[in-house]
């Protein structure tokens, strides 16, 4: 690298480290005080001036819509990473499980979709990938056995909304690690256990969780998951 290459670099670098300093702390600010949280607030936490982040992002629905996008893939790597790396299918999902709730995706997305476009070329495509690699997940421990047959993927899906959202008045750190524990706890009852009466409520799969959900209606991939 030549000299005059350097400076360039460390400035991608710092482009790059303030874009997800940005995303993380526009995350957490949703999660915790709403969609319509002050974008000041996201800037402070971030670390960086509030020019920084108009710079980035022109505009509140800009910075969502990104927002959303980053903890899509963020949950996609996740969970291809559980898919590669575990001995069993319940083990893989668990390890989903836990990365996901780091990531806070299933908190800020149901938060942040009714104000973006779902027919947004990006957006559609990023939330299909990641939707059938949890499937995958879902099946491959049906598979195996590890996993309760009556466990649907909308089971998982909304396991984790429930537990993402923060207890009210608990300091950030504690509240995940409560989230976590309290994960732990619950996972142990997907297991199959012989006799263990059905849980109540509907057993919903892809395509009825979708028709549940105002201006959606099931796609091709759900039909056939």
């Amino acid at each position: 690298m030549t000299d005059d290459e350097k400076p360039r670099a460390r400035l991608r670098a710092d482009a790059r480290r303030n874009q997800e300093q940005l995303l993380a702390a526009a995350r957490d600010v949703v999660v915790e005080r709403g969609i319509d949280a002050p974008l000041e607030e996201v800037a402070r936490r971030a670390g960086v001036g509030i020019a920084t982040l108009y710079r980035r992002f022109p505009d509140r629905s800009a910075l969502l819509r990104a927002v959303v996008l980053d903890a899509l893939e963020r949950t996609s790597v996740a969970a291809e990473e559980a898919l590669d790396g575990a001995a069993d299918g319940f083990t893989a999902l668990v390890r989903y499980l836990h990365a996901a709730l780091d990531v806070r995706a299933s908190a800020v997305i149901p938060l942040v979709l009714g104000r973006l476009d779902l027919e947004d070329p990006e957006l559609g495509p990023a939330r299909e990938r990641t939707a059938a690699l949890v499937q995958r997940l879902v099946e491959a421990a049906h598979a195996d056995s590890t996993l309760a047959a009556d466990v649907t993927f909308a089971d998982v899906g909304t396991l984790l909304v429930r537990f993402a959202r923060p207890l009210p008045g608990l300091p950030p750190d504690v509240d995940d690690r409560l989230a976590h524990r309290h994960l732990d706890l619950l996972v142990a009852g997907l297991r199959p256990v012989p006799g263990r009466e059905p849980p109540r409520g509907p057993q919903l799969d892809r395509a009825a969780l979708r028709a549940l959900r105002p201006g959606e209606a099931p796609s091709d991939a759900d039909r056939t998951a």
